[in-house]
Formats: structure tokens, sequence, C-alpha cells
């Protein structure tokens, strides 16, 4: 399934990651006034059982990274070149990511590369400072890049429904996209990290998937009584370009044109976006993804027709509940269709988190740190 988008939209289809819940899933723990973003544990639960055809690989970061926020900012999305060493065509059919430092990792994706990107992420590579390369946005690899894995906070093992999973061809390699936060605990502690995915990959033929993206732009005004230089949109937008470049100013803009008309920004708490779709398939799985001040996320299919559907529904977001689930059954969708996202987010939070408190009053708008804010809906489909 794929959506029909500006071209500029695309670099949004890399920011990540994630919260979610099935179609019929219960709903999750509403964030508490001392909710951070450490309460997730590092470790994970032990893998389910090897299905026929299935072996598991490791990849990773051989030495530990220690990240460092640029420009000013506390957040780093750094890319690290990843090898399984495929000498044939196998599917990724399951991941376990391993946060070793999760006061630090914020989330992780994954994107499959064919060789000759493969060769361009190992120039990029070379040519930067230290293991891996910055990379706010998306891979940092020229072209089309594949998302066919990801973790964020509460995600332990994700499994693709059986007969199922992403192409992975001879030679191909993965690019792990880690966004670290450092803002800690609210103390600013910073550390290393040396965090891996264990791969599940099945030599069998199974019906290729892929990972479409739908998202919604974020307006939220300073809180009630809050007050300063960043309260102001314009000055709000040039601090999010200022940490993460061009490109994520204009993503704002982008979101804005593509989801309102006129692109003429729509201050409030709750936000939301059609985008129709280009491709037809099948809906297997759904997640979420906003950041700390979000309330809650719901994905739906041809909302306000005789055909609407509910494929994702999160009315109490948990930031550390974040696991791609299966739906209840899986749903068709056509060329043609229409997919709504639509997200709440809470600015009073800002003042009562830990991580949060100690900043400025702020307009947020979508943005890669973790004290801005993300609309995104996460959908594993099975195209036509």
């Amino acid at each position: 399934m794929r959506f029909a988008r500006p071209a500029a939209a695309a670099a949004l289809a890399a920011v990540m990651l994630l919260a979610a819940c099935g179609s019929e899933s219960e709903p999750d723990a509403a964030p508490a006034p001392d909710n951070t973003h450490t309460t997730h544990s590092g470790s994970a639960p032990p893998p389910t059982a090897l299905r026929d055809g299935e072996r598991f690989v490791d990849v990773g970061l051989k030495t530990a990274y220690t990240p460092k926020a640029p420009n000013g900012g506390t957040d780093e999305y750094r890319c690290f070149l990843v090898d399984p060493k495929l000498t044939e065509q196998a599917f990724l059919t399951g991941s376990s990511f391993q946060p070793q430092n999760a006061a630090l990792v914020h989330h992780a994706i994954f994107y499959r590369l064919d060789p000759t990107q493969s060769k361009e992420a190992e120039k990029v590579d070379a040519q930067s400072d230290g293991e891996g390369w910055t990379c706010f946005g998306d891979s940092g690899v020229q072209g089309q890049t594949a998302w066919v894995a990801h973790w964020a906070p509460g995600a332990g093992e994700t499994l693709m429904p059986a007969g199922f999973g992403f192409a992975m061809p001879p030679g191909a390699k993965l690019v792990m996209q880690v966004h670290y936060n450092l803002l800690g605990n609210g103390d600013g502690a910073v550390g290393s990290d040396q965090s891996g995915m264990q791969m599940r990959l099945s030599k069998s033929t199974l019906k290729p998937l892929e990972t479409g993206l739908v998202m919604a732009p974020i307006e939220l005004p300073c809180e009630p009584g809050g007050s300063g230089p960043l309260c102001d949109r314009t000055a709000a937008v040039a601090d999010v370009k200022k940490r993460f470049g061009d490109p994520s100013a204009e993503q704002v803009s982008q979101l804005n044109a593509w989801c309102n008309n006129g692109g003429t920004p729509k201050p409030g708490n709750t936000q939301s976006c059609d985008q129709p779709i280009d491709q037809g398939g099948t809906v297997y799985m759904a997640a979420g993804h906003m950041h700390l001040l979000g309330k809650a996320i719901k994905v739906e299919l041809n909302p306000d027709t005789p055909k609407a559907q509910t494929l994702l529904d999160v009315p109490q977001f948990n930031f550390d509940e974040q696991a791609l689930t299966p739906l209840a059954k899986p749903i068709k969708v056509a060329k043609g269709d229409n997919v709504r996202v639509t997200c709440t987010h809470d600015a009073t939070l800002r003042k009562q988190l830990p991580q949060l408190k100690q900043l400025p009053s702020r307009y947020v708008v979508w943005g890669e740190g973790t004290s801005d804010e993300m609309c995104l809906g996460i959908l594993v489909v099975a195209p036509d």
C-alpha cells in the first residue's frame, strides 16, 4: 500500500517511530505526571521458537557509541551500517531489538539497502567522524530505502504473520538508525550505547510486506500561562531548523500544505490528516507514534463513509507502551481509499514530566527531538 503525497513529504517516512495498539486491543494506561522516558526495560523476553525455515541472525554495534547532540539540541539520530551477510534470498519475518542503554535510546528503525545503496552508505560512513553518521529524518542514503523493522519503548520481539516477510535479497545490508535522547531522566546524564537486533530470517519463499506511513501536522501552542520567545510559532520553527536542518523545517511546511487547504496552520491540541492510497493491499499490523505530550492517536480507513473501519485506536497513549500489534482481523484497502490519522497532544505535560519541565515553554511543531512532537501511523501491508 502506498500513499499519494508530495515528493518533499517522502522524507517524513523515516522519522520514527512509534506507539501501538491493534484495532480491537485494550487501551493503554494514560501517562501519569511522573511518567519518564526510562521506565521501559532495556531487556526483552526470550524470543518465540523458530518457525519452519527460520534462523536467527544478530546485527548491531560492534563497539559502544557515545552520542553527542549537535546544534545545541538534546537529540542525535545516528545511522550505522550493519551486514547480515546474506548470500541467498531471505525474508525478514521477525525482529527483536536490544536497547543496551534504555535511558538513551528513544527508538530504532532498520532500512534495507540494495548493493548500490550499501556502497554509498559505506562512503558516507567513511566520511563521518566516529562510527556511523548523523541522519536526522532518514537513512542519509540516496534513493528509496525500505523500512523493514523498528523498535520503540514497550516493544519486545515483533513477529510477522505466518507466510509473510520483508524481502532481503542476497547482499542486502541494513541501516540501523538510532534516535538518542540526551534528556535522560531530566538530570542530563549521558552514557554510551551498544544496541543491536536479532533478526528472524526465513529461507522460504513468502509473500512480501511493505511499511506504509500516514502522518499529520503538529500545531500545539504553549501551555496556559506559558510564555517565552519560543511560544512564537515562527521562532519555534526556526529552532527546529537550527537543531535538525532545513529538511525538518520543510517538513513542517509540507505537512500543513498537504493536510490543510492552503497550508495555513491550525493551532490546537488535536490534528488530523487524510491521505489517499495509490496502491491497494491488506493491512496486517498497525502502530502509532507520538512523543511525551501524546494523549491519543487513531487511524481510520474511509472515515465518514459507509465503508469506515478503524485500523488503530489508542485513546490513552503511553509513550512507554509502543508495540507493533496485529490487527484482530486483516483489513483490505484499495486504490483510491482514504486513510485518516488523528492525534491529540497535551501541552500541560511539559511542566509535569521530568524530562521536559526543565525546558522553556514552546509552540510545538513536528520535529525529530524528544521535546518536539509527531503524529505518525505505521501500517504493515501486503501489497496487491
